[in-house]
């Protein structure tokens, strides 16, 4: 069976972002799941920040992951995927020379898009972890971003979070993003249609939203008609995984107790341990007088 080259899925994503369709993510996290996805006929798949830091370190969405265990990860997946997958470069890991340091190790990897956001991230103790970078510094990480890649089908992806953000406030990073040369701008947040309609007016390259399953958004068509090309749902395969396997040895163990079944989340939150690192936060964090 003849397989398709990594220039060859990044050219297939570029197709579908130039299409007329809007296309939904499959959660990929390891190479089994990658090849599953491909076989179930999805058309693009997309390796979480959050979803690679339980899968490699246990560990809670805190930017804890370093570059090299996510770039090994995305290799790991890109050994043996038959669809093209995005990663979820989060901030980059740093400043923009490290955004193109990403660049480098994920084009490498054989991702065929991956996104940046505009993230403050590690979160500052005591502020949100919604806080975001100037626009200048995020358009010098696209800028950034573009210089390091090699293969000019790689596509990078300028993401920002519409939720906390004025709709002003949400087209004016867009369009600063898009002026950059981002390939596509990846929103989180979106409320509704007309929120989407307000911003999507403004833009001219494909809109990638992280929609978590909104019901207010379930409308391929429509997100279509206004330039969305991907939608990711979240990744429930992911938790559904972690709650089979607890499941399993649960019963390998003979452990049937009520207060047993927990939910994939309150799995998730029981075993990376949040709590500590909010400790940990807290005492190493915190400025002492």
């Amino acid at each position: 069976m003849s397989r398709l080259s990594h220039q060859d899925l990044r050219r297939g994503f570029r197709e579908l972002i130039a299409s007329s369709s809007c296309f939904h993510t499959a959660s990929v996290f390891d190479p089994m799941s990658a090849r599953i996805a491909a076989d179930l006929g999805f058309e693009v798949g997309i390796l979480g920040g959050s979803v690679a830091s339980l899968q490699v370190l246990a560990a809670p969405d805190f930017a804890l992951i370093t570059l090299s265990e996510f770039a090994e990860q995305a290799t790991r997946i890109g050994r043996v995927a038959q669809l093209p997958v995005i990663a979820d470069a989060d901030h980059g890991y740093g400043n923009a020379l490290n955004v193109m340091r990403t660049v480098v190790e994920l084009e490498r990897a054989g991702i065929a898009a991956l996104t940046i956001e505009d993230t403050l991230l590690p979160a500052q103790f005591g502020r949100k972890s919604t806080d975001l970078i100037s626009v200048a510094e995020g358009v010098g990480k696209i800028r950034a971003a573009l210089e390091a890649r090699v293969d000019p089908e790689l596509a990078i992806i300028a993401r920002t979070n519409a939720g906390i953000l004025p709709v002003q406030e949400i087209i004016s990073r867009t369009q600063q993003y898009e002026r950059a040369g981002a390939d596509a701008i990846c929103m989180v947040g979106i409320r509704d249609f007309e929120q989407l309609e307000q911003i999507s007016e403004h833009l001219s390259v494909p809109l990638m939203l992280v929609t978590y399953g909104n019901p207010a958004l379930r409308d391929d068509a429509r997100l279509a008609e206004l330039g969305v090309k991907i939608a990711v749902d979240g990744h429930a395969a992911y938790f559904a995984a972690i709650k089979a396997t607890y499941d399993c040895l649960r019963e390998q163990r003979q452990i049937f107790t009520q207060a047993s079944d927990l939910s994939a989340t309150e799995l998730a939150h029981t075993y990376t341990q949040p709590e500590e690192y909010i400790v940990w936060a807290k005492e190493f964090m915190s400025v002492k007088e």
